[in-house]
């Protein structure tokens, strides 16, 4: 295989093998967890009955009240997450598997790039490259790759933003603005470094968005034993098209 077509095979087989089992398992966590809050809801507003009646008979002020509430309420929902086996931070396992693997090969393929592991590698990045970036050494001076990047980076996050349904916290909104914000300023960084880390970001990318579409499957959501919750909708594709074209007016311009 050419240079340009292993990086970009590596980084669909990577992220194939490793994180969309994650991905998946994720998903399941999180189903548990909204399927839960019902139960969460219900528990919460009897425990607020029985501390505003324990607080009456006992003399509590406001705020020994709602420490009993707080304490007795994390308790509970830590025994739910135990009892379900979905703790929150469980969610959190691909992040700390994809950010290093992401890292590391950004680093093999630079020092593939810049010759520290022989020039005789670097004469194959330097020629193993297609269309607009036959150097995989240089980085890519048209800004193709470090745009489109860029765009599919934007594009998934716009996804993953417009299929929340409940309504969005302040701490939410700021998490999504950062993440549009790195897809930004990602493009120059990308437009500096190597064509070949480029070329991998990008595909990495790009799997990763086929691999946020599959996952909304309700077949694949099946297949991977993912529990339905009341958000999850059987026409998932159309109701996103229509959530994108709601949110930005798309419509007006058809």
């Amino acid at each position: 295989m050419p240079c340009w077509a292993a990086i970009a095979g590596g980084a669909a087989l990577l992220r194939t093998a490793v994180t969309l089992p994650l991905a998946a398992q994720q998903g399941r966590l999180l189903a548990k967890l909204e399927n839960l809050q019902p139960e969460i809801k219900e528990l919460a507003q009897r425990l607020r009955y029985e501390v505003s009646v324990r607080g009456k008979q006992l003399g509590w002020s406001e705020k020994v009240a709602r420490s009993h509430f707080a304490r007795n309420m994390r308790r509970i929902v830590t025994e739910l997450y135990i009892r379900d086996n979905c703790h929150p931070f469980k969610a959190t396992l691909l992040l700390w598997v994809q950010v290093p693997m992401w890292v590391c090969v950004s680093l093999a393929l630079r020092n593939c790039s810049v010759g520290a592991l022989g020039s005789e590698v670097q004469e194959q990045f330097s020629s193993g490259g297609a269309l607009w970036f036959t150097d995989l050494t240089a980085p890519d001076s048209t800004w193709i790759l470090p745009v489109s990047l860029g765009l599919v980076n934007l594009l998934v996050v716009e996804i993953f933003a417009s299929q929340t349904k409940m309504p969005v916290s302040r701490i939410q909104r700021l998490v999504t603005n950062f993440f549009r914000a790195v897809s930004v300023v990602m493009i120059p960084i990308a437009a500096t470094v190597p064509s070949s880390m480029a070329l991998y970001w990008l595909s990495s990318s790009l799997v990763g968005l086929s691999h946020n579409l599959v996952l909304r499957s309700p077949a694949f959501r099946r297949l991977c034993r993912i529990p339905r919750t009341p958000s999850q909708s059987d026409t998932p594709y159309r109701d996103m098209l229509a959530a994108l074209a709601t949110k930005y007016s798309f419509r007006k311009h058809l």
